[in-house]
């Protein structure tokens, strides 16, 4: 990772400290260690109005600066395993369309405790105020600028598994990744080549309590030559 004091930062430096991070990757996208993105902008959903237990639910797309949250996009298709929302196959070009999930079925925001704990969780198929929907559902998020890396947080894991699809402004698919088993975990994705194209993913998951998000990362650094 390039120092914060350096004060070349260019678009060239951030193409070199991506290529780094994912040398040992043989994947479109790869899993990296947070820590070595140069990563500008952030996410933490503690400025957003949020409650204890079930949350604040929404039920429509949720517009924050640099990004915007839903269930899936347009085109995709929704089934379940269990209580768990399943989402699969390439979105509808030419553009990434998000869309919200059904009634009761979308995101909500919950407070975790803390001075900085709000989280956003997906709602399932048994529904908002429902325990058993509370992060089971698919999380979808539609980047304002196309990305060649990014990072989040996953919290509440026991034990199971999480799936992240990326998918190209054009809507086709740049792969699937596993993760797993989880606890409270940190995550970094970064481009194998470099490239600008990640334009959004969706977030599923198969564990037991359900996963929520937080910290969302992301924005290369500004190019100042």
């Amino acid at each position: 990772m390039i120092p914060k004091r350096t004060s070349l930062w260019c678009s060239a430096c951030a193409a070199l400290v991506l290529a780094d991070a994912a040398a040992a990757c043989d994947t479109p996208v790869c899993v990296v260690d947070p820590d070595t993105l140069a990563l500008t902008q952030i996410i933490t959903f503690d400025d957003q109005p949020a409650s204890f237990g079930p949350g604040i639910h929404l039920d429509t797309v949720l517009d924050l600066n640099g990004a915007r949250f839903g269930e899936r996009f347009s085109g995709q298709s929704l089934s379940t395993t269990g209580t768990h929302d399943n989402v699969t196959g390439a979105a509808l070009g030419p553009q990434l369309v998000l869309i919200a999930g059904d009634a009761g079925q979308n995101l909500a925001l919950v407070h975790m405790g803390g001075a900085a704990r709000t989280v956003l969780v997906g709602y399932g198929t048994a529904g908002f105020p429902k325990r058993d929907a509370q992060g089971e559902g698919a999380i979808a998020v539609q980047f304002d600028r196309d990305q060649p890396a990014l990072a989040f947080d996953l919290r509440g894991g026991e034990g199971g598994i999480a799936q992240v699809q990326f998918l190209r402004r054009d809507g086709s698919s740049l792969g699937t990744l596993q993760l797993g088993p989880l606890g409270e975990d940190r995550f970094g994705f970064s481009r194998s080549d470099g490239a600008s194209d990640i334009a959004g993913f969706v977030l599923t998951n198969f564990d037991d309590q359900g996963l929520a998000l937080d910290n969302l990362r992301f924005g290369p650094p500004p190019d100042l030559g």
